[in-house]
């Protein structure tokens, strides 16, 4: 019987327990859970004979997988997947994959939710803005940045998006309008909503250079990943434009010198939150099992990432 291991230090909701326990009991698995774990000695512990496993934020490298005899396959519930070290799993024959498009929604509102606390002041009482009219550019139109799109929309904002792997025709049919090269989508926004990956190509990409191309009234919005960011160029921007803000699900490694020099500017959540909601936890949760099944029985690898 193959045993599947859900590892989580951040647990999934009840509900999305048992889903997940439905679909790998209906296929004739054994269930385990670790739940709120402490230390990567109890991880190690618990992967030693399992086939499959399922994770959200939890780290799964070398280390781990080295102890996992019998892994086959690592689900990550999420559309992120730098928590596993993909060169490891390729090298020692586990297939990794991802969630993409579960936690989509639930990312999108957040993205919004911040951008509207901000506009209004962070609800302090005095006269803020709206977000009618304004413009917003989605860097990346992957799932989320369709999300974010259609909910901006509804706001009555005037939606741009750079993305070279998306045809302009795909974008002009959700009424986004194409730009083609992404310092032109910086030039012509108000608002950006960050929703590129962390890689080599990505990482620290979004600093001063572009940044300072954003027109007055600029918000930069991370629901990305914080290594995206190059900092020391975020801090120069705080510092040389006052009208600037930044927004993030990510508290950045330079929350302290923000935060002490440039209030009223910047909102980051005290966790990465695109994620948790009761919806999104339930659909990320029950794909992961699904696709797992759907490997061991049929060997889907629809979802790989480390081909």
């Amino acid at each position: 019987m193959n045993k599947i291991l859900v590892a989580t230090d951040k647990p999934f909701a009840a509900s999305a327990v048992n889903g997940i326990r439905k679909i790998t009991e209906d296929a004739g698995y054994e269930l385990r859970l670790l739940e709120k774990y402490t230390t990567k000695a109890e991880l190690l512990e618990a992967v030693a004979d399992v086939e499959a496993m399922i994770i959200r934020s939890d780290i799964v490298d070398a280390e781990v997988l080295a102890a996992a005899r019998k892994l086959k396959i690592v689900v990550r519930a999420g559309a992120g997947y730098d928590n596993i070290d993909l060169a490891a799993a390729t090298v020692k024959g586990v297939v990794a994959m991802n969630t993409p498009g579960q936690n989509s929604n639930a990312v999108a509102e957040l993205a919004l939710g911040m951008m509207v606390y901000m506009a209004r002041g962070a609800f302090n009482g005095a006269s803020g803005t709206e977000l009618k009219g304004k413009t917003i550019g989605i860097h990346a139109y992957g799932n989320v940045g369709r999300y974010v799109a259609k909910i901006a929309l509804g706001f009555g904002m005037k939606v741009y998006a750079f993305d070279p792997y998306v045809k302009d025709e795909a974008m002009i049919a959700e009424g986004v309008t194409p730009i083609h090269n992404v310092e032109e989508l910086y030039k012509t926004c108000q608002y950006i909503s960050l929703h590129i990956p962390a890689n080599d190509q990505t990482k620290k990409s979004i600093g001063k250079n572009l940044l300072s191309l954003m027109p007055k009234g600029a918000t930069l919005v991370n629901t990305a990943r914080k290594e995206v960011i190059d900092e020391e160029g975020l801090l120069a921007i705080f510092e040389e434009r006052p009208d600037f803000r930044y927004l993030s699900d990510i508290e950045p490694g330079c929350k302290a010198e923000v935060a002490e020099k440039y209030t009223g500017r910047f909102f980051f959540t005290p966790k990465k939150m695109g994620a948790q909601t009761s919806e999104a936890n339930n659909n990320a949760g029950l794909a992961a099992a699904r696709q797992i099944v759907g490997f061991l029985e049929k060997g889907d690898k629809t979802y790989q990432v480390n081909k």
